[in-house]
């Protein structure tokens, strides 16, 4: 798969958040999506001497049979710092999806989209260096608030911040806790909503997210 040239990504802090803020207004929250017949997923993992070790999985939509696998590594150059997260990931899973033959129509990431504090999360700063169509699915909340979850599958509440709406907390399973999901980039709140539910089966997290972990923590 090829993808353009991005920016430096061994930056300071300050000028990491002056990224995010300067490409922000390139996300779209509206469907500018084809139509979906592969949907991908990703995960990074890190290895004992500090090498990031990302994964990307393709499976096919609706089915969710896994089409490609491919992983890369690379040595992280940017520490950990919340809100930044993309910087410190995004080189090593670019790096993994330069190696796919396979063009997934619709990413879904582990992290956070627009449910963000500058708005402009992982998934939305991939989805803009990428042009793909992409998706926050994050296991915890980062900013925000709601109100509680019913907790029947398919459930959910929006997540606000500065009485704007930034993303939703959805039932993925009967019973058990909620996922957070933020439009990325090129699709709306309620598609990314209805396409995290088509991704998930008896679990928590998508399939997508789960075929992912699996090779990155492998």
């Amino acid at each position: 798969m090829n993808l353009a040239p991005t920016h430096r990504w061994k930056v300071s802090t300050a000028r990491a958040r002056e990224i995010q803020l300067e490409l922000q207004s390139l996300v779209t929250r509206k469907d500018r999506l084809p139509p979906v017949k592969f949907v991908a997923g990703m995960d990074v993992g890190f290895e004992d001497d500090g090498t990031a070790r990302a994964a990307v999985a393709v499976l096919r939509f609706p089915d969710l049979t896994i089409h490609e696998t491919v992983i890369a590594r690379r040595k992280v150059a940017f520490p950990y710092v919340p809100g930044l997260l993309s910087f410190r990931e995004i080189p090593v899973v670019m790096a993994a999806f330069r190696r796919l033959e396979q063009k997934p129509d619709l990413v879904l990431c582990d992290g956070q989209g627009y449910a963000h504090p500058r708005r402009f999360g992982l998934a939305s700063h991939f989805g803009v260096l990428t042009d793909l169509p992409t998706i926050g699915v994050a296991k915890t909340r980062l900013i925000g608030k709601h109100q509680p979850v019913p907790k029947s599958k398919g459930s959910w509440r929006q997540l606000i911040d500065d009485d704007e709406v930034i993303g939703a907390v959805l039932r993925t399973r009967s019973g058990v806790q909620p996922v957070y999901v933020s439009s990325g980039h090129r699709i709306s709140l309620q598609t990314a909503i209805k396409y995290v539910l088509a991704c998930c089966t008896k679990y928590r997290l998508p399939e997508t997210t789960r075929a992912a972990h699996k090779l990155a923590s492998g």
